[in-house]
């Protein structure tokens, strides 16, 4: 390194902690709204294209060059886990919201429905970040606690209001989301997918008296799923 340079570094450091110019603003403001387009184009490719897509398919689309998404994210892996984090920040967000603006009785429904429809992309992310060595747990600890929070207040409201059943708790919520998420990720069928969705909604009320109508007569659901089940065992 020439002095000129370790002057150069040694003018940065001790410059740092002056306040902003406002020419330094725009810079700033600038970077900011990279980072978020990178992170929206990224999710949107991710969603497409798998978690495979390329960090240049995102840097054109995006249309930043590929210096500009490592400048944000050094690796893919940053990358997707920085859009896996961000889903399940949108997530707590959206239970919040549910929960100030929305019939309880409805808000948890709702909630679980959208989390489960939504499941197989954020499956994808996490899937991407394991195989990567990256445990999905780690990268979204701060974020989890707060969906915690979000899903707590959720179930609290909508058994206060008798909509769901007392014994259920976040924790047994947390293993219901989960394993409905990847049971109608592997389903296929719509139809499928929709039906067990809704038994496991209706496990979740407190009486037959609090679940909306069935679609079809139990006898013609226990026979499709008879056929369904022969099949899935020829296969």
């Amino acid at each position: 390194m020439t002095p000129r340079q370790r002057g150069a570094g040694a003018s940065d450091r001790a410059a740092a902690p002056v306040p902003a110019t406002p020419a330094e603003r725009p810079l700033r403001a600038d970077a900011r709204r990279n980072r978020a387009r990178l992170l929206e184009v990224a999710e949107g490719v991710f969603a497409t294209q798998g978690t495979s897509a390329s960090t240049e398919e995102i840097a054109r689309q995006a249309g930043v060059g590929i210096g500009t998404v490592f400048r944000h994210f050094p690796t893919k892996e940053a990358l997707l886990e920085a859009v896996f984090v961000g889903r399940l920040r949108r997530l707590a967000e959206e239970a919040r919201a549910l929960a100030e603006t929305t019939d309880p009785r409805g808000a948890f429904f709702v909630f679980f429905t959208r989390v489960v429809d939504q499941a197989a992309t954020k499956n994808a992310f996490a899937d991407a970040l394991t195989e990567a060595g990256v445990d999905p747990r780690d990268a979204a600890s701060e974020v989890g606690r707060e969906l915690r929070d979000a899903l707590g207040t959720l179930l609290a409201g909508a058994q206060r209001a008798g909509s769901v059943r007392a014994d259920v708790g976040v924790p047994e919520l947390i293993g219901l989301l989960i394993g409905t998420s990847r049971a109608t990720e592997q389903a296929g069928d719509g139809e499928v997918r929709a039906g067990i969705l809704r038994v496991v909604l209706d496990g979740l009320r407190p009486d037959p008296a609090a679940r909306p109508p069935s679609a079809g007569p139990p006898a013609a659901r226990a026979g499709e799923s008879g056929a369904t089940e022969s099949g899935a065992a020829a296969g």
